[in-house]
Formats: C-alpha cells, sequence, structure tokens
C-alpha cells in the first residue's frame, strides 16, 4: 500500500469510528430503575420514527408502562438451573405427556397435516404447546409492548429486546398485535409463546389460535434446519432445531424427552 493510499484508508476508518460514536451517543440510554424510562421512551420514540415506524405503533410505546413484575421475573429464571429429572418433576412432564397422547390422538388430522407440510412429527410440538402454556391454559397477562419495552430499556440486554421492540412496533403498525396485546412475561403470545422477530418470521396467523399457533411453530423449527424424518433427541439431526426455540439445555432435553413419550405411547408418561 503506497502512503497516499494509507492516509486515505486512515481517514476513511477515522470517519466510519466518529459516525459509529455519534450513533451511540444518540441512542436511547438503558436504565436499571422506572427513573429514567419515561425519558427513554421519547429519546426510543425519536429513533424508531427516523427508521419509518408508524403513528399508531408510536402511540402504543407512549402508553407503555415500566413492568416491575418483568424485571423480577427476569432476574428470577431459577428452574433453568435444576437438573432434568427436577424440571420435569417441576413443570408436570407426566401431565403434559399424558395429556399430549390424548391430543394427539383427537386432533390427529391436524396434526396429520402439519407433518405433511413442515416434516414435524406431533411430539415435539405437543410437548412445546404444554410447557409453554399448560395447552392454551396460562398465556400470561402482562402487558405485551411493557414488557418488551421494559427490557429494552433496561441494561442487562437491550440489544435482544431492542430488536424484539422493533418487531413489535412494526406488528402493532400492520394491526397484527395492539398496544393492549397480552402475553407473557416477557412479551411472548399465543399458545406456543412467540416473542415478535418469530412472529414476523414464521407466525401463520392469530397465534392464540391453537392451529395457527402449532403450524406456526413447525415453520419455526423447520425454518431452523427440522429435516423430516430424522430424529430429534439430543445428538440427533433435527435437535438444532430444538436448541434454537429455547436456550436452555434442560428445557431442550425436556422437550426432546416428552415429544418422543407422546410419539411413541404406552409406558409410563414422562419415565427414562
Amino acid at each position: 500500500m503506497t502512503t497516499g493510499r494509507a492516509v486515505a484508508g486512515a481517514v476513511v476508518g477515522a470517519m466510519a469510528l466518529l459516525g459509529c460514536l455519534a450513533s451511540a451517543a444518540t441512542a436511547a440510554q438503558c436504565g436499571s430503575s422506572p427513573a429514567g424510562f419515561e425519558a427513554w421512551k421519547r429519546e426510543f420514540s425519536a429513533e424508531a420514527q427516523g427508521k419509518g415506524i408508524g403513528q399508531t405503533a408510536l402511540s402504543a410505546l407512549m402508553q407503555t408502562n415500566y413492568a416491575s413484575a418483568t424485571i423480577a421475573a427476569d432476574r428470577g429464571q431459577r428452574s433453568f438451573s435444576l437438573t432434568l429429572d427436577q424440571f420435569l418433576a417441576k413443570r408436570g412432564a407426566t401431565t403434559i405427556v399424558a395429556k399430549g397422547r390424548q391430543l394427539k390422538q383427537s386432533q390427529a388430522a391436524l396434526f396429520a397435516s402439519i407433518q405433511q407440510r413442515y416434516g414435524v412429527p406431533p411430539g415435539p410440538l405437543i410437548a412445546i404447546w404444554g410447557m409453554e402454556t399448560g395447552f392454551g391454559s396460562q398465556r400470561g397477562n402482562q402487558n405485551m409492548l411493557s414488557s418488551i419495552a421494559t427490557l429494552a430499556y433496561d441494561c442487562r440486554r437491550p440489544e435482544f429486546f431492542t430488536d424484539q421492540l422493533y418487531a413489535a412496533l412494526k406488528l402493532v403498525d400492520r394491526g397484527t398485535l395492539s398496544g393492549a396485546t397480552r402475553g407473557s412475561m416477557h412479551g411472548e403470545v399465543g399458545q406456543t409463546q412467540f416473542m415478535p422477530k418469530n412472529i414476523l418470521a414464521y407466525g401463520t396467523g392469530n397465534l392464540e389460535v391453537a392451529a395457527n399457533a402449532l403450524n406456526s411453530t413447525a415453520n419455526f423449527l423447520k425454518g431452523h434446519g427440522w429435516k423430516a424424518g430424522a430424529g430429534y433427541q439430543p445428538g440427533e439431526p433435527n435437535f438444532v432445531a430444538i436448541e434454537a426455540w429455547n436456550a436452555a439445555g434442560v428445557y431442550q432435553k425436556a422437550i426432546a424427552l416428552m415429544g418422543r413419550q407422546i410419539d411413541e405411547g404406552g409406558g409410563a408418561a414422562a419415565s427414562r
């Protein structure tokens, strides 16, 4: 490289760095208490407007409240540190498997259609459905947008939840979700608990409807490498798709185990 080119390269690099610093300086600042949430919302709203988020979503964002219950839940996720046996017992695996086998039979046509379309058998879908919401009975009653906005503001994982917040705002603009949508502590919604980015990428219809949620879950698994006919236990090809659904190792193993027991049927429910 000649000296002139080296100088030019250094100038371009310095300008890029300054641009990054300026962007960081103008970004909404995270916080660890309710005190700064209202100011953060105003800053974030201005940024979001500049990125094309519409007035409907911005108005919904400005009406959100700091979700103290969400922060408490985010700090207290102790069940993922349990052993597999402890986790299965705590989450009611025996009940999930028993109910799951009944649903596999009673909704055989639905699961056959899903397997034909996505290659995903009933077991892991039913296990996820049971684990996430007790087959739709426990979908959460938190304000979805407040939960996600609070986590985007919180300094613990702002990058991840900022992406989720932008996705949620897009869904509000489209009318898929609203500022009144209820969900679980981290903003998950629907029968199998989808985060907003996954709704955008894999959602098929209203996720409060079980058939849509199960199709969407199968679509997610297929989108993360699920291969029709391959195994889904740890070490088998489709386990990577289950890993993509939830980052907790004990959760992943529980889904694989319960899914196998539902698919195979017979024997003692939730036994190894």
